[in-house]
């Protein structure tokens, strides 16, 4: 009788995929320092993001069905560990000084192969743009814009619709001008060299339909 339920059931017999914390890490730890530190910006500690991310993933691997990608559960743990890090650091420079304070000292004291490689491209200038601007739409920018995500996949990694990444990336491109125009108006200097290292020109968006 068991075996005959069984076999009229199918799906109740599919195995539960199983994960290794040490495998998991060996096999995505550096995809998300890159994650850390694109989301993150140069005031980042992505070492300390880095660890955060998989010591919440080994406390809550056993309760991973499987039901999404790996990388897709590993980048929202990511998404809700560079939050938490960029409220530290807000409080940090409401504590003790301006944004460019905290900025510089953090990169002086610490800094990593992905933060001197951001700096070379004035990557302090874009992120004090893209930080005046919502999350939601600074996530789903800087995944298209920096990390080069295709849109259906960061609907994927937000759990989103498609149509939705697109209205949200419409609007980013259009945050990121205004904030952009508004820093350079108050620094009497241009940016527009760092506009176009961080938009594609030739990476049309669909229309956006909201």
């Amino acid at each position: 009788m068991y075996v005959a339920e069984a076999k009229a059931n199918p799906e109740r017999e599919a195995p539960t995929p199983q994960y290794e914390i040490g495998a998991v890490y060996r096999a995505h730890a550096q995809t998300v320092a890159r994650w850390a530190a694109r989301l993150g910006g140069p005031s980042i500690d992505v070492e300390d993001v880095v660890q955060e991310v998989f010591l919440t993933a080994h406390r809550l691997l056993p309760e991973f069905r499987g039901e999404a990608k790996i990388t897709t559960w590993l980048f929202r743990i990511t998404q809700n560990q560079v939050r938490h890090q960029r409220r530290k650091l807000r409080f940090r420079q409401f504590l003790t000084g301006t944004a460019s304070d905290v900025i510089g000292q953090t990169a002086s004291t610490r800094p990593t192969p992905v933060e001197v490689l951001e700096q070379r491209q004035a990557s302090a200038t874009v992120y004090r743009v893209l930080n005046g601007m919502s999350d939601k739409y600074r996530t789903a920018f800087i995944l298209f814009e920096i990390e080069h995500v295709s849109g259906e996949e960061i609907a994927t990694l937000l759990g989103q619709k498609v149509a939705t990444i697109w209205v949200w990336l419409h609007r980013a491109r259009a945050q990121f001008t205004a904030g952009l125009a508004k820093l350079e108006k108050a620094e009497g200097g241009t940016r527009a060299d760092n506009q176009a290292a961080m938009t594609r020109p030739n990476k049309k968006l669909p229309p956006a339909s909201a």
